[in-house]
């Protein structure tokens, strides 16, 4: 007669795992990380289920009405409507244009955070193990590009970028051109951390013993040597999300981002800081807090993932 396990006390798997790991211990321990995580999810998916969630299509002309515009914030406008964080100029719900707003800034900061992670971890693992003539190249590159501000390679990429395409196409690609500046201009602080990372594994035992064995160096550096390298390029990415998305901010609030017919939180601000010193203050305010509260919380998921998986950290 086989054993079996006490009634209630069935195996879980990998959820038992993540339950019974130091990183979910650090975290639910960490009320910091906590409250920012929640505040994350509840933004996330808020922009996520926009299209259900938003009483009204901010970005649908049909259902715009000027009688509704400069509503304050919880009050009815002249055509009857009732706007929860008010309304602006053309009378748009400003709640319903922060769902939809965020959803253009998270999609262009992933994506353009997916990228640069991508292609810096790549030349990083190439660098790193191969060495020599072409890792002089890589890190040089990287230091060159290190010493100017991100902001500024990326408008100069989205500049280069916009006029190489023809005018016709240019706002059906500004999105695809935005997440391409962005992720440019980010990939080396990837390269330069791998880079490190796999200059200190490939002296490593098992290195030495696949390549005797004749394992080719793309499995080496996929198989072995990235799973390795992974928890340094977590905390980078989760960092660099936030500073992805304020760049995207940045660059839409100069004007150089996403086009008017789909504007993010930074083309939310923009519109609204024309109306700051008109009283309607609401139109900037609520923009801007979401965008601070979301890129405050990544960031500050990043500083715990930091720690969390550094153990001189760790009390």
């Amino acid at each position: 007669m086989s054993a079996s396990a006490p009634p209630g006390r069935r195996p879980m798997g990998l959820f038992s795992r993540i339950i019974d790991s130091d990183i979910f211990y650090s975290f639910r321990t960490s009320p910091v990380a906590v409250v920012a995580a929640s505040i994350a999810l509840i933004l996330i998916l808020a922009a996520v289920f926009a299209p259900w969630i938003a009483p009204y299509n901010p970005f649908d002309p049909r259902t715009l009405n000027l009688m509704d515009g400069y509503t304050a914030p919880m009050e009815t406008s002249f055509a009857g409507n009732y706007f929860l964080l008010g309304a602006d100029h053309q009378g748009r719900d400003v709640f319903s244009t922060i769902l939809y707003g965020s959803r253009v800034s998270l999609l262009v900061g992933l994506s353009a955070t997916l990228f640069a992670m991508t292609l810096g971890v790549s030349l990083g693992l190439i660098a790193g193990y191969r060495g020599g003539f072409t890792d002089a190249i890589i890190m040089r590159i990287c230091d060159i590009q290190l010493t100017f501000p991100a902001i500024l390679i990326a408008l100069l990429i989205f500049g280069v970028a916009r006029g190489l395409i023809p005018p016709s196409q240019q706002e059906s690609t500004a999105l695809y051109v935005l997440i391409l500046a962005i992720g440019l201009s980010n990939w080396a602080q990837f390269a330069r951390t791998v880079r490190g990372a796999t200059m200190v594994e490939r002296q490593k035992d098992y290195v030495a013993a696949a390549r005797i064995m004749g394992v080719h160096p793309l499995f080496i550096l996929v198989r072995h040597i990235l799973p390795n390298v992974t928890g340094p390029v977590l905390v980078i990415a989760t960092i660099g999300l936030a500073l992805a998305i304020i760049e995207e901010a940045t660059l839409s609030f100069l004007g150089v981002g996403v086009p008017p017919t789909q504007p993010s939180l930074g083309t939310l601000i923009r519109i609204g800081q024309q109306f700051l010193f008109s009283g309607e203050w609401w139109i900037l305010f609520f923009p801007a807090l979401t965008l601070v509260l979301l890129a405050l919380s990544v960031n500050l998921l990043g500083d715990w993932l930091r720690d969390a998986l550094n153990p001189r950290l760790r009390k």
